[in-house]
């Protein structure tokens, strides 16, 4: 600027550096100078919630929840918060999409009145903050995060900008003050998390709620979660009250299996910690017109069902070259461990063959590219499950060294031959 707007003087500018003070060198810690003090883990007696925490909500984390519009997102919190309020004290529910009086409406259907639950309905950052300050709850539920803003950005909420600023604010409020904050974000056509990518690796937990619309199960994983495991499962049945936990989502799952039917087998399979069977069901049938036939999968990856219709037809020699398959896993729950090869290469046959497989019957393995089963882990949590549920017979890799029992017969086979032998009555 050649004049200055002020004095009206020509020239009159001087550039001078900026002073810096001095910072104290830093002195970085050694692991053995680390404590290993466990985190103040909070349960809040949900128990499908708590195992996917990882025992409960950690104080000072920042937790994402997503999940498609309708899902039941704002719900579940609602009674996590209320669980939250009546075990460990004050809880904030700060709905920036919903009035107060539609919260109100969804309480009083859920039966949800604490006295130590409070409601805000605020979209302004700064407010929020406040409030938290003030108020100095110990859970904090933000829903969502893309209808915040902050004076400080000048952009329209829910862009990357407003979004990205509000969650590194609301993460410093969680560090600074020891509160949980939970964050709902929206999901994109894709299903992924709307939004920077950049929210994922700020938060400490990213929780996925799924289901579809069409039925009444929920499922919340763990895509990230940096004080437990992300291979856990909460399953959850959504009523006219409001979600119910599942303590025994097997039998769930099982409850309105046909008997006798060809192309239905039970699947031993693992989610985390713990054992679920689960109906794979297959459909084989002849393709019209001659043309390409269809390769059609539901909870199961389409390239590993793929790889074992190929099996099947180089290693037990059927021919499924001209006929449409068609594989789902009944309950929408979605199966990606290899232990389900075996089931998914058995619902296969028995629909293509006609024959069925026995009702009490249960199948669990890996199958190779040249034909042979391999083992799996968590052998004895599966059979466990098994005999739990009225089993008597089970098809498993021979390599696994198991012990025999009485109440479920073992049937050890080392090929798939052997196994659709085994299992086709």
């Amino acid at each position: 600027m050649g004049r200055c707007p002020i004095c009206q003087a020509w020239n009159s500018l001087e550039e001078k550096a900026e002073s810096k003070a001095a910072l104290p060198p830093l002195h970085p810690y050694t692991l053995s100078q680390l404590t290993e003090d466990d985190e103040d883990r909070k349960p809040v007696g949900v128990a499908e919630f708590d195992r996917v925490m990882g025992g409960g909500l950690v104080s000072g984390s920042l937790v994402l929840l997503g999940g498609e519009p309708g899902v039941g997102k704002s719900t579940l919190l609602l009674q996590v918060a209320d669980a939250y309020a009546k075990i460990w004290g004050e809880a904030l529910y700060v709905s920036a999409e919903e009035s107060a009086r539609q919260l109100r409406l969804r309480a009083s259907r859920l039966g949800i009145s604490s006295a130590r639950l409070s409601v805000l309905n605020e979209t302004k950052l700064d407010r929020i903050i406040s409030c938290v300050e003030a108020l100095r709850p110990g859970l904090v539920v933000i829903d969502s995060i893309q209808a915040i803003s902050t004076d400080d950005i000048d952009s329209v909420p829910g862009s990357v900008t407003q979004t990205r600023a509000c969650t590194y604010a609301l993460m410093q409020l969680a560090k600074s003050h020891a509160v949980t904050i939970v964050l709902v974000g929206h999901v994109n056509k894709q299903g992924a998390l709307a939004g920077p990518k950049v929210l994922e690796h700020a938060v400490d937990v990213v929780l996925s709620f799924e289901g579809e619309r069409h039925t009444a199960y929920r499922l919340l994983r763990a895509a990230k979660n940096r004080y437990g495991s992300t291979n856990e499962l909460g399953v959850f049945h959504m009523a006219e009250s409001g979600l119910e936990e599942v303590t025994n989502p097997s039998a769930l799952f099982l409850s309105e299996r046909p008997e006798g039917a060809a192309g239905s087998v039970v699947v031993a399979c693992m989610e985390g910690s713990r054992p679920l069977l689960v109906e794979i069901q297959a459909l084989v049938s002849p393709a019209p017109y001659g043309g390409t036939p269809r390769r059609q999968t539901s909870g199961v990856d389409r390239n590993r069902a793929a790889i074992i219709l190929a099996v099947l037809e180089k290693r037990a020699g059927m021919q499924l070259q001209s006929h449409d398959v068609y594989i789902s896993v009944v309950g929408g729950l979605a199966v990606d461990e290899p232990a389900a090869d075996l089931g998914i290469a058995l619902a296969v046959a028995s629909s293509f063959k006609g024959r069925h497989v026995e009702p009490r019957t249960v199948v669990f393995g890996e199958i190779g590219l040249v034909g042979e089963l391999r083992q799996v882990r968590h052998t004895d949590k599966r059979l466990t499950e098994a005999r739990k549920l009225g089993f008597q017979r089970c098809i498993l890799p021979g390599s696994l060294s198991v012990k025999r029992s009485d109440m479920i017969d073992l049937v050890p086979v080392n090929r798939l031959t052997e196994a659709l032998q085994a299992g086709l009555s």
